[in-house]
């Protein structure tokens, strides 16, 4: 039986956070290689692609063990293949994420982020794969590109549809519900243990505090799946009085509070917290983990 699960370390970690393609002969020769845990089978040659956007890589897609190694023309094809992933995801979560919204969101302004930002940078990948179709010589690998071109076409033709549907009415739903669903699709690549409660369970907000609480809580989710290292993340919004509490807690490495520079994610959730008037709080003990705690006035 193989050791611990996955922890975010290695070159797979290293794959995550740079976000950019890895190939090696020897896997053991990189840097971050902290080797493998026990009755691991054993892997050399090494081909490993992020899986995710521009600036949200949410996972990985790696093959080893190829005789005589890997060479560019298999970069492209895993490439693509990660690209098609990637899309397929965003989708999905683009779908949840609509049904959310309609609760706090204007839907004209969502169709306009759609068009704006999500469409965009799926025809910007589509360009990109474009590009490495022509630049290869290997028909195999270029018509596999181009399919995962056509993929991508189909996929923001049915985004442009979703923009056109957004004037239907959708259910709306109750706020620990959405959190719920919310956290739970982006702790999905992680091998983590994500539990969320919410007091009192039935708790509504105003939409335009609940549009700000909302992205407040997933940057203090993300920042402990991501850097956190812990098997356990642990998220807690509570009223209490008129005052309402995120509490996010990690079992994870820590860190020195007084060390924390920018570009952390904790310059984000400052600002997030400052839009409702609130603070943020953190504490950490490196070894042991951390607590963020971000609280504001809000009555009912």
């Amino acid at each position: 039986m193989i050791g611990h699960l996955p922890e975010g370390r290695g070159v797979l970690g290293t794959l995550i956070r740079d976000g950019n393609t890895i190939r090696l002969e020897r896997i053991s020769d990189h840097p971050d290689s902290v080797g493998f845990p026990d009755n691991h089978p054993p892997m050399d040659s090494f081909l490993g692609v992020p899986v995710g956007t521009p600036g949200n890589v949410f996972g990985n897609l790696y093959l080893t063990e190829k005789e005589g190694g890997f060479d560019r023309d298999d970069e492209l094809i895993v490439e693509a293949l990660a690209a098609m992933a990637a899309s397929a995801v965003e989708t999905t979560r683009l779908r949840a994420r609509l049904e959310q919204m309609a609760v706090i969101e204007d839907r004209q302004r969502i169709g306009r982020d759609l068009h704006d930002s999500i469409i965009q940078d799926l025809f910007g990948t589509g360009l990109q794969l474009q590009s490495l179709a022509a630049s290869t010589t290997d028909e195999g690998a270029r018509s596999g590109l181009d399919g995962a071109v056509e993929r991508i076409d189909e996929t923001i033709e049915s985004l442009r549809a979703i923009v056109a549907d957004l004037n239907k009415p959708q259910r709306v739903g109750v706020f620990a519900e959405i959190l719920r669903s919310r956290l739970s699709q982006l702790a999905s690549p992680y091998e983590v243990s994500l539990t969320v409660s919410v007091t009192p369970s039935d708790l509504s907000l105003e939409p335009e505090v609940a549009r700000l609480v909302l992205p407040l809580v997933s940057e203090a989710a993300s920042n402990a799946l991501r850097h956190s290292g812990s098997s356990v993340v642990d998220v807690h919004v509570e009223l209490a009085g008129e005052r309402l509490t995120v509490s996010v807690v990690d079992q994870g490495s820590g860190f020195d509070v007084s060390s924390v520079k920018k570009g952390m994610g904790l310059d984000n959730l400052r600002h997030r917290a400052s839009l409702l008037g609130g603070d943020v709080e953190v504490r950490s003990v490196p070894g042991v983990g951390t607590v963020v705690e971000v609280g504001f006035p809000y009555s009912v």
